[in-house]
């Protein structure tokens, strides 16, 4: 099916910011959850599962539910192998650099794999232990392989009972649904890796973001769709809440965490566990976005958007592609944001992102001549 240029361009979008947010220099926290209490990553998921709502819905009515399966598989191999071959980079060539430069950023990111490396190693292909950076790809493999099943289901049956599944699993990440399952794992199965050595993002709550872009993606493929419209009630709480919360995000007293040291009530806006306050905020980003984009967009000259748009075309090979960048500034460089002066950053991030660009550029060219 034809593509979508302006959620390529997105998807593009959330990459930079996300490579904003991981590489450290001075934009590091000003452009960290730009809009408010949201971060890119809550965008990247939910395009990302728009984008497959969209897709494998219309191949499932096409050609079948077992192939929708296939394909959501082959899928998921591929992002494993992309999983797999960042995780072999980090073992050897960072961790060397991190050890080799006594570079604490690299060898505190790895301490589990340094400690136990065959464990680490074997546990880190089984998708079990996800060092910080490399554990949203895992949680995406996980939402693909389980995907198709709900997506069966939703096609048969409607997304109600589904959407009442989701809120349900998110509800219970609140109140320590992860933790619970964790014990079970280790009573039962003897599971030896770290709880906080198993990635940051909680997965039962984050599935909701991911079946909610789904749901959306595969109404918007439905034969006679309409454009999503939303009462002016809805358009105007979502101002005032999106506009509340970026003026709390950039002017408050605390920058990225609202309550400052208070633990609890930041767990309110938790990125990890996907606080309520954080969904509130999101959604109202949504609609705000829905509502107001396509006005944007076309008003904008595509040719500016193009390179947003190349870059979310290959949105894995370029997520991979910021990763390397990431990591190996941390080797050379450590997190210290203030570790170059300014025209350092600039031409620290003027190289990254040539790099990312040409990343997407080449994958294009390769998919061509392949195709």
């Amino acid at each position: 099916m034809k593509r979508q240029w302006e959620i390529d361009a997105l998807r593009g979008l959330m990459l930079v910011l996300m490579t904003l947010t991981h590489l450290p220099s001075r934009l590091t926290d000003p452009l960290g959850q730009p809009f408010g209490f949201v971060s890119a990553a809550e965008g990247f998921v939910l395009l990302s599962a728009y984008v497959s709502g969209l897709v494998y819905s219309r191949l499932a009515q096409r050609q079948g539910i077992t192939a929708m399966r296939w394909a959501f598989g082959r899928r998921a191999l591929k992002v494993w192998g992309a999983q797999a071959a960042t995780l072999l980079l980090l073992f050897t060539v960072i961790a060397g650099l991190g050890v080799r430069f006594e570079q604490p950023a690299v060898t505190d990111l790895v301490s589990y794999y340094l400690a136990h490396p065959r464990d680490a190693f074997v546990s880190g292909l089984l998708l079990v232990y996800e060092p910080p950076l490399l554990d949203i790809l895992p949680m995406y493999i996980f939402f693909m392989l389980v995907s198709p099943w709900v997506l069966g289901f939703a096609l048969r049956h409607g997304w109600g009972l589904v959407m009442l599944a989701s809120v349900g699993l998110w509800g219970m990440a609140q109140f320590g649904l992860s933790e619970w399952a964790y014990g079970v794992a280790v009573r039962e199965f003897g599971l030896s890796v770290p709880y906080e050595e198993m990635g940051s993002f909680n997965s039962f709550a984050w599935q909701f973001v991911w079946f909610t872009g789904m749901w959306i993606g595969m109404g918007r493929q439905a034969h006679g769709a309409k454009p999503l419209h939303f009462p002016w009630w809805i358009v105007v709480s979502s101002i005032v809440v999106a506009v509340y919360c970026f003026v709390w995000r950039h002017f408050g007293d605390d920058g990225q965490a609202p309550y400052g040291g208070d633990v609890a009530m930041n767990l309110l806006f938790d990125k990890w566990q996907l606080g309520p306050f954080r969904v509130i905020n999101f959604a109202a980003l949504g609609v705000l976005a829905v509502r107001f984009g396509p006005a944007v967009i076309e008003r904008l000259p595509r040719s500016w958007l193009r390179p947003l748009e190349a870059m979310g075309s290959a949105s894995l090979p370029v997520f991979c592609a910021h990763l390397l960048a990431v990591l190996l500034t941390l080797a050379f460089y450590g997190s210290n944001q203030l570790a170059r002066p300014a025209w350092g950053d600039a031409v620290l991030l003027a190289v990254v992102f040539a790099w990312l660009y040409a990343v997407a550029r080449v994958t294009h060219w390769w998919e061509r001549r392949t195709s």
